[in-house]
């Protein structure tokens, strides 16, 4: 039959053929469980940190340095990752080369553990303005609950508009001496209390490997715990589930806390400030470094992330404090339309078979911040919708699963305020104690192995 297929149909079946392959091969990942799209096929994330634009003004500029940057990770692996994100860069970001290792002390490197990391197999990049890049895996026994230093040169001068601002971690600033990342003895000449570019490392999947992710606001991000401790409460249940071992310990933890972040606006238009003059100050100047809301950044910190399986979701107290503080008592939210946006999470998470977990919103009676600046924040009101919101996370059954933070550490004898042995001073913010309590409230059993 073939034989009587003259030459040119026999190429134009050809071709045919070779479009539809071809169209098969691009077919978009979003369209397709996380577990199995694209370029997080077989990997989970171990650490990550939320991105955010610098505070206008405080923009840290670098040039002919090298930036060592610890991490502390979640599940191990023997393959491992990094991102780098220039999302609010306006320039294209040139990175001269980069390394990781594990860490020893300070800044100094585990000799022999030091490895190269390359991108698209060139130890030199740029990332393009507003965009990000993951680099090419490297070996590397990465263990669980472990530091790990990831040095960045940067041979131009380079503005760090893209931040995580508070990473309650102590990272490193080199001379302008030129590439410095394969210094196992690495000269410090000034510390930083920021992740500059680094937004995650992942490593290879194990089995029943997934990640989970921890969205939410300074309460998710660390504000009140303590530097250098690793206290925050994703921190905490990550040591619960290698405790646990088996397939709980093949878990990774990601924290996407922002301080300030809301769930239903973005934080970046000083316009919308109003309330008292000094805290419209502190808004104009911190307000657009406080985050997109949470419905916008979703993409990038949960769904673009490798392996996700579940999306712990925290957000919603600063919706309700914000009116009549940093921004005008006019863009007041209701319950009902905090509700309307928790279901557009749940929506959007389970069109990718992602499970979604809803956290009570704790006490914040006598809240003061920043500290000891403004004490308006509690109202009658404010704390009614509070309790709507807890109630509705309580008993709606619209979550696959629900943390009660708020009965783990608020005070029993006080209901509206936090227990004072988990008080980080500010009424809003728990402790170290505080972290480790709402940690221990976590049932395990909501990550399942399946």
């Amino acid at each position: 039959m073939h034989s009587r297929i003259n030459a040119p149909c026999r190429r134009y079946y050809l071709a045919l053929l070779t479009m539809l392959a071809i169209l098969v091969l691009i077919v978009p990942s979003h369209g397709l469980s996380k577990r199995t799209a694209g370029n997080n096929e077989g990997w989970i994330g171990t650490w990550a940190t939320a991105a955010q634009a610098q505070i206008p003004g405080r923009v840290q500029t670098f040039h002919n340095q090298t930036l060592r940057l610890i991490v502390h990770t979640s599940a191990g692996g023997t393959k491992v990752r990094i991102r780098i994100s220039n999302t609010f860069g306006d320039e294209p970001l040139v990175i001269g080369a980069g390394h990781l290792a594990r860490r020893a002390t300070g800044a100094d490197l585990v000799p022999g553990s030091d490895r190269t990391v390359t991108f698209s197999g060139h130890k030199s990049t740029t990332v393009p303005a507003r965009s990000m890049l993951i680099s090419d895996p490297v070996k590397l026994d990465v263990p669980a609950l472990s530091d790990l230093a990831i040095s960045i040169f940067l041979p131009q001068s380079t503005h760090a508009t893209t931040v995580h601002l508070r990473a309650f971690q102590t990272n490193y600033v080199s001379p302008e001496t030129g590439d410095l990342s394969a210094e196992i003895k690495f000269p410090v000449a000034r510390t930083i209390a920021s992740w500059p570019f680094l937004t995650g490392v992942d490593v290879a999947a194990m089995p029943h490997g997934a990640t989970i992710i921890a969205l939410g606001s300074s309460l998710t991000d660390g504000v009140g715990s303590t530097q250098d401790a690793n206290r925050r409460w994703p921190d905490v249940l990550a040591e619960r589930l290698q405790k646990a071992g088996g397939n709980k310990a093949e878990l990774g933890i990601l924290n996407e806390g922002i301080i300030g972040n809301r769930l239903l606006s973005d934080n970046r238009s000083p316009r919308q400030t109003g309330g008292p003059p000094p805290l419209r100050a502190v808004f104009e100047q911190y307000g657009p470094a406080l985050g997109q809301a949470g419905l916008a950044r979703f993409e990038r910190d949960v769904l673009a992330q490798a392996g996700v399986k579940y999306v712990v979701v925290g957000l919603g107290v600063n919706d309700i404090l914000f009116p009549g503080s940093f921004i005008p008592q006019t863009e007041r939210v209701t319950s009902q339309q905090l509700i309307s946006g928790y279901r557009q999470i749940v929506t959007r998470a389970h069109k990718q078979e992602i499970r979604v977990i809803g956290t009570t919103i704790p006490p914040f009676e006598h809240a003061i911040w920043p500290a000891p600046f403004f004490d308006g924040f509690y109202s009658v009101e404010n704390e009614k919708t509070r309790q709507e919101i807890n109630m509705w996370i309580r008993s709606s059954g619209e979550f696959d699963g629900v943390i009660d933070f708020d009965k783990a550490v608020c005070d029993p004898n006080h209901p509206a305020q936090l227990l004072p042995a988990y008080d980080s001073g500010d009424h809003l913010h728990v402790n170290d104690a505080g972290n480790v309590a709402q940690a221990n409230a976590i049932s395990l059993g909501l990550f399942s192995s399946d």
